[in-house]
Protein backbone atom coordinates (compact mmCIF):
# COMPACT_ATOMS: atom_id res chain seq x y z
CA UNK A 1 0.00 0.00 0.00
CA UNK A 2 0.89 3.58 -0.59
CA UNK A 3 0.36 6.38 2.51
CA UNK A 4 -1.32 9.45 1.43
CA UNK A 5 -1.83 12.84 3.18
CA UNK A 6 -4.19 15.32 1.52
CA UNK A 7 -3.95 19.29 2.59
CA UNK A 8 -5.72 22.18 1.25
CA UNK A 9 -8.93 22.28 2.65
CA UNK A 10 -11.03 25.05 4.06
CA UNK A 11 -13.39 27.54 4.25
CA UNK A 12 -14.50 29.11 1.39
CA UNK A 13 -17.69 31.50 -0.68
CA UNK A 14 -19.65 29.94 -3.14
CA UNK A 15 -17.90 31.02 -6.16
CA UNK A 16 -14.16 30.44 -4.73
CA UNK A 17 -11.71 28.16 -5.57
CA UNK A 18 -9.41 25.52 -3.58
CA UNK A 19 -6.57 23.44 -4.63
CA UNK A 20 -6.50 20.29 -2.65
CA UNK A 21 -3.40 18.60 -2.90
CA UNK A 22 -2.22 14.74 -1.88
CA UNK A 23 1.43 13.54 -1.24
CA UNK A 24 2.13 9.65 -1.48
CA UNK A 25 5.24 7.67 -0.04
CA UNK A 26 5.38 3.91 -0.14
CA UNK A 27 5.25 2.56 -3.28
CA UNK A 28 6.25 3.53 -6.71
CA UNK A 29 3.59 6.41 -7.06
CA UNK A 30 3.60 6.93 -10.97
CA UNK A 31 2.68 3.25 -11.70
CA UNK A 32 -0.85 3.54 -9.90
CA UNK A 33 -3.92 5.59 -11.06
CA UNK A 34 -4.99 8.39 -8.64
CA UNK A 35 -8.60 9.70 -7.51
CA UNK A 36 -10.00 11.81 -5.29
CA UNK A 37 -13.62 11.24 -3.82
CA UNK A 38 -15.62 13.24 -1.31
CA UNK A 39 -18.28 12.41 1.68
CA UNK A 40 -20.86 15.09 2.70
CA UNK A 41 -22.24 15.10 6.11
CA UNK A 42 -24.65 11.78 6.41
CA UNK A 43 -24.10 11.17 2.47
CA UNK A 44 -22.08 8.24 1.19
CA UNK A 45 -18.89 8.81 -0.06
CA UNK A 46 -19.04 9.54 -3.84
CA UNK A 47 -16.49 9.56 -6.34
CA UNK A 48 -15.20 13.04 -7.64
CA UNK A 49 -11.96 12.42 -10.36
CA UNK A 50 -9.23 10.19 -11.34
CA UNK A 51 -6.41 10.52 -13.08
CA UNK A 52 -4.32 7.63 -14.86
CA UNK A 53 -0.92 6.57 -13.87
CA UNK A 54 0.78 8.59 -16.95
CA UNK A 55 -1.51 10.97 -16.31
CA UNK A 56 -3.16 11.28 -19.53
CA UNK A 57 -6.41 10.61 -19.19
CA UNK A 58 -8.99 12.62 -16.29
CA UNK A 59 -12.58 11.29 -15.33
CA UNK A 60 -14.81 13.19 -13.51
CA UNK A 61 -18.16 13.06 -12.02
CA UNK A 62 -20.87 14.78 -13.92
CA UNK A 63 -21.25 17.27 -10.67
CA UNK A 64 -17.86 18.62 -11.02
CA UNK A 65 -17.15 18.12 -14.87
CA UNK A 66 -15.81 21.51 -16.37
CA UNK A 67 -15.33 22.74 -12.42
CA UNK A 68 -12.93 20.57 -11.12
CA UNK A 69 -9.10 19.58 -12.34
CA UNK A 70 -7.16 16.64 -11.42
CA UNK A 71 -3.49 16.92 -12.02
CA UNK A 72 -0.31 14.65 -11.12
CA UNK A 73 3.31 15.28 -10.39
CA UNK A 74 4.89 12.15 -10.87
CA UNK A 75 8.18 13.64 -10.10
CA UNK A 76 6.75 14.96 -6.65
CA UNK A 77 4.55 12.17 -6.06
CA UNK A 78 1.62 14.34 -5.82
CA UNK A 79 -1.76 14.42 -7.30
CA UNK A 80 -4.01 17.83 -6.75
CA UNK A 81 -7.39 18.84 -7.47
CA UNK A 82 -8.16 21.94 -8.66
CA UNK A 83 -11.90 23.25 -7.43
CA UNK A 84 -12.87 26.14 -9.06
CA UNK A 85 -16.65 27.72 -8.80
CA UNK A 86 -17.16 26.18 -5.52
CA UNK A 87 -21.03 25.42 -4.90
CA UNK A 88 -22.49 24.96 -1.28
CA UNK A 89 -22.74 21.18 -2.31
CA UNK A 90 -18.95 20.61 -2.72
CA UNK A 91 -19.04 20.08 0.45
CA UNK A 92 -17.58 17.36 2.76
CA UNK A 93 -14.64 15.43 3.62
CA UNK A 94 -12.22 14.89 0.47
CA UNK A 95 -10.12 12.05 0.00
CA UNK A 96 -6.78 11.12 -2.30
CA UNK A 97 -6.93 6.94 -2.89
CA UNK A 98 -4.96 5.41 -4.85
CA UNK A 99 -5.77 2.64 -6.87
CA UNK A 100 -5.29 -1.18 -6.20
CA UNK A 101 -3.52 -2.47 -9.31
CA UNK A 102 -0.03 -0.48 -11.38
CA UNK A 103 -0.14 -0.20 -14.96
CA UNK A 104 -4.38 0.07 -15.41
CA UNK A 105 -7.69 1.75 -14.16
CA UNK A 106 -8.99 4.26 -12.66
CA UNK A 107 -12.33 3.19 -11.97
CA UNK A 108 -14.97 5.03 -10.66
CA UNK A 109 -15.33 2.62 -7.78
CA UNK A 110 -14.15 2.73 -4.20
CA UNK A 111 -13.43 -0.95 -4.33
CA UNK A 112 -10.74 -0.66 -6.44
CA UNK A 113 -8.63 1.47 -4.53
CA UNK A 114 -6.86 0.27 -1.83
CA UNK A 115 -4.80 3.22 -0.24
CA UNK A 116 -6.68 5.68 1.30
CA UNK A 117 -5.48 9.48 2.93
CA UNK A 118 -7.50 10.58 6.33
CA UNK A 119 -9.23 13.42 4.26
CA UNK A 120 -9.29 17.03 3.97
CA UNK A 121 -12.56 19.05 5.00
CA UNK A 122 -14.02 21.34 2.64
CA UNK A 123 -16.77 24.06 3.36
CA UNK A 124 -18.41 26.47 1.26
CA UNK A 125 -20.31 28.68 2.51
CA UNK A 126 -23.33 30.43 0.50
Amino acid sequence: QVQLVESGGGLVQAGGSLRLSCAASGRTFSRFAMGWFRQGSGKERDFVAAITWRGGTTYYADSVKGRFTISRDNAKNTVSLQMNSLKPEDTGVYYCAAYRSPWTGPSAQQTDFDSWGQGTQVTVSS
